[in-house]
């Protein structure tokens, strides 16, 4: 049995919920490999994920720093980003020597991480091959938001990567690596009699727009109990289960839910910010996307640039979706999008990955 260490980034829950399709694929294409999952902050999510799979192992490690986004806001706190960041890179040495020392002791062949830096460095250190599998890396997300001194660091540490996956809506630099793949859009899988199910819990009549409500996990918001979207007719809306808005047509998803991915499909219209695990979801099932516009990231600029390129969404301003109502004709103008012509790829990512693996 091959021991895998696969890092996630600590940053919400999108990170969590890709690296769920990727690692389940990989189990069903290789029955010789082990996956020993790094991570901290949606470990008790993934745990219940693979709660039936014995070739599943979990350790708790903070992997990364994301983001830090300024209070009742969509938009990043660049100072205390900028202290964290720091803070991350001066523990650096002493957690590359946690890292070591685990993988010598599990006998790790082989990491994956999507998109932590320090299992890429802790592999590179015991010369232990590393994939890098992401739409973006920390160095290219935090360019204009951190000081140069650290980007410098971080672009040391994802340099040291011996293959890389790129994912839609990527515009990482060449890294000088082995080898370079591209891929497209991926997401766990979607059953069908899931997603009526939820439709007809959410909309027993039928008679309503099911809108999909996305901010992420970490975006706590006050006013958002004040938008006058809820107010829209003829719409029901889907939210996570952190979201503080209590109306009667707010559908706030369960807890406990696991496979999450059905909501996004159940629904005839995603309002979300660009976060790149609920945009593959809609776009592997089909379902219209409305991005709000974070400008300040350069993360989201690029994921936005490629949709927009593709004809993968409408925009709105942060702005205007203080004063937007879902109304027919923006449903219907929404739908006008190319999403169905796209396929999820997990399976393909997970194969190609397998062949990193069996070759080493």
């Amino acid at each position: 049995m091959k021991p895998i260490a696969y890092y996630i980034s600590d940053y919400g829950y999108g990170h969590a919920t890709r690296s769920t399709a990727i690692i389940r694929e990989l189990l069903k294409k290789n029955e010789n490999v082990k996956i020993i999952i790094c991570h901290s902050f949606a470990l008790d999510f993934l745990q219940k994920s693979f709660r039936h799979e014995h070739r599943v192992a979990f350790r708790e490690a903070a992997t990364d720093v994301g983001y830090v986004l300024k209070e009742n806001s969509l938009e990043p706190d660049a100072e205390v980003l900028n202290n964290n960041v720091s803070s991350y890179v001066s523990e650096f040495s002493m957690k590359l020597t946690q890292e070591m020392c685990f993988m010598k002791e599990k006998n790790v062949s082989f990491v994956i991480s999507d998109i932590s830096p320090l299992g890429i460095a802790s592999a590179a250190a015991l010369n232990i091959p590393s994939l890098g599998l992401s739409n973006f890396t920390w160095h290219t997300a935090y360019d204009g938001l951190i000081e140069e001194r650290l980007l410098s660091f971080l672009h040391e540490q994802y340099k040291q990567m011996t293959y890389h996956f790129s994912l839609a809506c990527s515009n990482e630099p060449f890294w000088g690596i082995e080898e370079n793949q591209s891929f497209g859009f991926y997401t766990r899988e979607i059953n069908d009699s899931e997603v009526q199910r939820i439709r007809k819990e959410i909309d027993p009549a039928g008679k309503n727009h099911i809108i999909y409500f996305g901010l992420g996990m970490k975006v706590d918001i006050e006013t958002l109990s004040q938008l006058p979207i809820w107010q829209s007719p003829n719409c029901k809306f889907i939210v996570s289960s952190n979201v503080k808005v209590n109306h009667s047509n707010v559908y706030r998803i369960p807890k406990n839910a696991v496979e999450t991915q059905h909501y996004v499909a159940a629904a005839d219209l995603i309002l979300t910010k660009a976060g790149w695990g609920t945009i593959s979801e809609a776009v592997c099932a089909g379902v219209p996307l409305l991005i709000t516009n974070r400008s300040s990231m350069k993360e989201d600029r690029h994921t936005i640039d490629y949709l927009v390129r593709h004809q993968l969404c409408d925009l709105i301003e942060w702005k205007d979706l203080e004063s937007l109502v879902v109304t027919p004709s923006l449903i219907e103008t929404c739908g006008r999008q190319h999403i169905n012509y796209y396929k999820n790829e997990a399976i393909h990512i997970a194969k190609e990955i397998n062949k990193k693996i069996k070759s080493t």
